[in-house]
């Protein structure tokens, strides 16, 4: 190798080096200074029960916690795998991209400048680790298309499993693989590759059966919208625009797609790259999607640009000012967040890094060591917890809401017939007792004694969707199945909250209608695991349109779990 070409290899892998030392010291900045966002906090709830799989997703980013968890409780050590995860990717990214000997100032340029770079280069979700195995498979499949080995072909079968175990969209990045290099179909090691994937995920699949397969449910049918909204489909482009740099993004699209493919890498780079756009534009006529869910095309864009710009000798000019203001409009908006000012503390999701440490030792010296109740989703009963270091506060999940992790966890069961500090949005009569009021919002305390819920009630009907007529009366056979590990009644003797089995009618999230069961349902006792047959008659609302039903079990002073799956009614 000449002289000049060894020199120009190491000034370009010591401009790297200087890029990851930067880049990994502003995401610990970050990960140190930054409160926790609220689903970081729920699945720091995901690592203390550590199991094969949960309501949401797949237990991956459970480890990475429990991992930095085990080092250090405070925010940095909850974010310090994806903070080592995030430099590691950049690094194997370069190191997939050095057989095109793209120039390092390119691939720095357009690493530096997407914008959800930055925002997962610190936050810990399921994209962090799902990101991490991202580059790592195209890393190995790199050298798997150039040599056909056992080895490379184990290490993939384990990097898919990684992948799967992240987050379900993985199977994306496998399945557009295989779109672009059908011929794999014909190699023998590939079999292998999907042989020990599916041992190594065999786990998580049989979790998902024993527990009704609740992923399933909630990603393919309750995320659902009941209507099209032409909004999530004309803010989806624009978002992933912005992800990719506020100032360049457009640019590197154009570039990416308009690459010559001249390999089967390339041809897998740029399929995974156009086949996720198109998925998830596709998909956004079912509801919104977020911006963050593609977070796994942003792996082949970095690359694909960087070798467009080698295949045409170079970059315009205009490029390196205009992305240097874009990183620096980037970083600007990085360190306005960490310092928490200007609209840092009002605006949209931001807000919820903020205040919520004291808000927990406020809580916390009202409740003292009793059991403290939420209804108010996951996020904040999950970031009490964190904060306090313990599981006493448990998430009431109510028909306004959704089923969570939190229907799963054993926590339900410890605050049976206990006195408990409910938090409510709301102050309740002849109960709330306190208010707490910060900056980070203002609650209600309640303090509720000889609590009796039945969240985890299934109630399960023979139709999810049927039309009737204004004011028909469908009777619902109801099948009531009791999960607990302990016998339940619907008898009030012995109790101070009376239980109520209702059906509640919603249009459009707005309760419409409630109607109480008769009395019958009271005589109903179950073992565990038992279930029992119920007729349910339902009255349709008056109104003609769509609507939607569930029934619900409540108990004072809560206003009813979502103990079935909602049924779609249309009246006509």
């Amino acid at each position: 190798m000449p002289d000049n070409t060894v020199n120009k290899s190491l000034q370009s892998n010591k401009l790297i080096w200087y890029f990851l030392l930067g880049w990994t010291l502003l995401n610990i900045i970050q990960a140190c200074t930054l409160e926790l966002q609220g689903d970081e906090a729920y699945y720091w709830m995901y690592s203390r029960y550590l199991d094969w799989g949960y309501f949401d997703h797949p237990p991956m980013v459970a480890l990475f916690i429990r991992i930095g968890d085990s080092i250090m409780h405070n925010e940095l050590g909850l974010r310090l795998l994806t903070v080592l995860a995030s430099s590691a990717s950049v690094y194997l990214l370069w190191l997939t991209l050095k057989q095109y000997a793209v120039d390092a100032l390119a691939f720095i340029l357009v690493t530096s400048g997407l914008f959800i770079f930055h925002i997962y280069g610190f936050t810990t979700t399921p994209d962090s680790p799902l990101f991490f195995f991202t580059v790592l498979f195209y890393y190995l499949y790199q050298q798997y298309i150039q040599n056909n080995k056992w080895g490379l072909a184990a290490l993939l079968g384990i990097t898919i499993a990684c992948l799967l175990y992240s987050k379900y969209n993985g199977i994306l990045v496998v399945g557009f693989t295989l779109l672009a290099n059908l011929k794999l179909l014909k190699r023998g090691t590939f079999w292998g590759i999907v042989v020990i994937a599916v041992a190594l995920y065999v786990p998580h699949i049989i979790w998902q059966a024993s527990h009704g397969y609740p992923s399933i449910n909630y990603h393919l049918y309750e995320r659902s919208a009941d209507k099209y909204s032409f909004l999530n489909t004309f803010s989806y482009l624009p978002g992933q625009l912005l992800m990719a740099g506020p100032l360049i993004g457009w640019f590197l699209f154009y570039k990416a797609y308009t690459i010559k493919i001249k390999d089967a890498f390339i041809r897998c780079l740029l399929v995974n790259c156009l086949g996720t756009l198109l998925f998830f534009f596709i998909s956004s006529a079912k509801g919104e999607v977020q911006p963050q869910w593609t977070f796994i095309l942003f792996a082949p864009l970095v690359m694909l640009v960087p070798i467009h710009f080698k295949q045409q000798g170079g970059w315009p000019k205009w490029l390196l000012p205009l992305a240097v203001v874009n990183v620096s409009i980037i970083i600007i908006v990085r360190v306005i967040v960490i310092s928490g000012v200007g609209f840092a503390k009002t605006y949209g999701h931001l807000k919820s890094y903020y205040g919520f440490k004291e808000w927990a030792y406020l809580v916390k010296q009202k409740a003292g060591d009793n059991y403290v109740v939420m209804s108010e989703g996951f996020q904040n009963p999950s970031k009490y917890n964190y904060y306090t270091n313990s599981l006493r506060c448990f998430a009431y999940d109510d028909r306004f809401y959704r089923v969570t992790q939190f229907d799963i966890w054993p926590m339900e069961d410890s605050i049976q017939h206990k006195r408990v500090y409910y938090l409510s949005g709301k102050p309740i009569k002849d109960l709330t007792k306190d208010t707490i009021k910060i900056e980070a919002g203002k609650w209600y305390g309640n303090w509720v004694d000889d609590v009796r819920t039945y969240q985890k009630i299934i109630i399960a009907t023979d139709s999810l969707k049927i039309t009737t007529h204004p004011g028909e009366i469908t009777n619902f056979d109801l099948t009531i199945t009791n999960p607990y590990t302990h016998a339940i009644s619907f008898s009030d003797t012995g109790y101070t909250h009376p239980v109520k089995l209702e059906y509640c009618f919603f249009k459009e999230n707005a309760l419409v209608d409630v109607k109480e069961a008769k009395d019958t349902y009271k005589k109903i006792s179950l073992q565990p695991g038992e279930s029992i047959h119920y007729t349910f008659p339902v009255t349709s609302p008056l109104e003609k349109g769509n609507f939607s039903l569930l029934f619900s079990l409540r108990t004072e002073p809560f206003i009813g779990s979502k103990n079935s799956r909602v049924i779609k009614i249309t009246v006509k």
